[in-house]
This record gives structure tokens, sequence and C-alpha cells, in this order.
């Protein structure tokens, strides 16, 4: 793997140890290029309570890999994670910068209910 691929997984490791101390789920984020996907993953870490991405038919209208569908699928998830009645969980950004497609979720799933 590349040398900045590497440095972004270690992130990610250190962060995801940090919220397994918390004991709370945590909205998990990937991004492609040309897609974005999140997940609530339970507190244990073995189980995938919700997931909304820009692969499903109701999001894949236009373009799907920009702020705007970020913002959807921020909204989408945190409706799910409601229903299921998850209220409060940690962010897992996946060791990326806190800009752009990934505030855009997040600011969107704050929006939506969702505590972090």
């Amino acid at each position: 793997m590349s040398k900045k691929n590497d440095a972004r997984l270690r992130r990610a490791r250190k962060t995801r140890k940090h919220i397994l101390e918390l004991s709370v789920p945590r909205l998990c984020v990937y991004r492609s290029p040309r897609h974005i996907y999140a997940q609530i993953i339970s507190a244990a870490g073995d189980q995938v309570q919700a997931a909304a991405s820009t692969l499903e038919a109701s999001l894949r209208i236009g373009s799907t890999g920009n702020v705007d569908s970020a913002t959807k699928v921020g909204t989408l998830i945190a409706e799910r994670a409601k229903a299921l009645g998850v209220e409060k969980v940690a962010f897992d950004r996946s060791g990326y910068k806190y800009h752009g497609r990934i505030k855009a979720l997040a600011d969107a799933a704050r929006e939506g209910g969702l505590q972090f």
C-alpha cells in the first residue's frame, strides 16, 4: 500500500481503540472517489445495525461523489439509527480529514438527531 493509505489506516486504528473504550455504537464512514458509505456498528463491534450509501437506488440519481450526496447519506443514516433507537454514537471518520464530504455527512447526521 501507499504511505498515504498506511498513515490513514494508522490514524483509524488509533481512533477505533479510543471508541472501543467508550462502549457506544460508532458511526463508521468510508469514502471512495465515486461513493460514500456510512454504517452504525454496535458497541461490541460485531454487528452492523444500520447502513446507508450512495449505492442505494434512491440516492444514485445524479452525481454520487460530492458533498450533496454525502449530506443525503448522513440524513438517511440518522433516520435509520433513530428508527432503531440509537441516538448517541461515536464518529469514526476512518482516518480521513474532517472536511468536505466527511464533514457534510457528519453535519447532516447531527441535524438528523444523532449525538456525537
